[in-house]
């Protein structure tokens, strides 16, 4: 029987926040509802407008945001021990599905290019503030923060829990690499670690012993 006390991490694109509004709340009554406590990293399919409202607090040693007390946003660049064991954190992901285009609400040509791209059947675009944001990538800071993390545990940790994927297996799965990928191959190569998990490839693979892909499929790890 789970409790509360126990903890479901959600490897990234959790969309608990995406439209900033009603239905958002309907959605967080819901896992606040669940008989265990919900901690997430953000994927690239977060409303960050809305997310940035929450309050940055502490819990279990590194930095979250409550978006219900039992609902947990997991900031990027963080260790927690959570029974005994020591977890590094890391969202963020590039959005791959733009081939046609990010657009801005705010540009001249906005809605000249949506209607153009709606006439030609043309979906793969994302619209800033609606469908994509910015933030979707770690900042320098973040990255100047996870770093500085990192070196206060000596590089050492247990679990290792990302959207993304690092570099080295991004090329593996024939994923895109960016600049985050680059820092989690950094990561894959100077730490210490026993298990990391990650998601936004959609699928359920042991890439190794060390390397889990995750999608629909939950394992228990502590």
């Amino acid at each position: 029987v789970m409790t509360k006390e126990d903890t479901m991490i959600v490897c990234g694109d959790f969309g608990a926040l995406w439209h900033g509004g009603r239905r958002d709340e309907i959605q967080l009554a819901i896992l606040e509802d669940l008989p265990f406590t919900v901690a997430f990293v953000d994927g690239n399919h977060e409303n960050f407008t809305a997310l940035s409202k929450y309050p940055v607090e502490e819990w279990n040693g590194g930095k979250v945001q409550f978006l219900r007390p039992h609902v947990i946003h997991l900031m990027r660049g963080q260790f927690f021990t959570l029974e005994g064991h020591t977890f590094f954190t890391m969202g963020g992901a590039s959005s791959h599905d733009v081939d046609d285009g990010i657009l801005d609400p705010a540009a001249p040509d906005y809605y000249e290019r949506l209607f153009r791209l709606l006439g030609e059947g043309r979906e793969q675009y994302r619209i800033v503030g609606q469908s994509w944001w910015p933030e979707e990538l770690p900042s320098k800071e973040e990255y100047a923060e996870a770093r500085r993390t990192l070196d206060a545990h000596r590089w050492e940790v247990d679990y290792i829990i990302t959207h993304s994927p690092p570099g080295g297996i991004a090329e593996e799965l024939g994923r895109p690499q960016d600049t985050l990928t680059d820092f989690l191959e950094e990561v894959r190569q100077k730490a210490r670690y026993r298990r990391w998990l990650f998601g936004h490839c959609h699928g359920d693979w042991e890439i190794d012993e060390s390397h889990l892909l995750l999608w629909e499929r939950i394992v228990r790890i502590v």
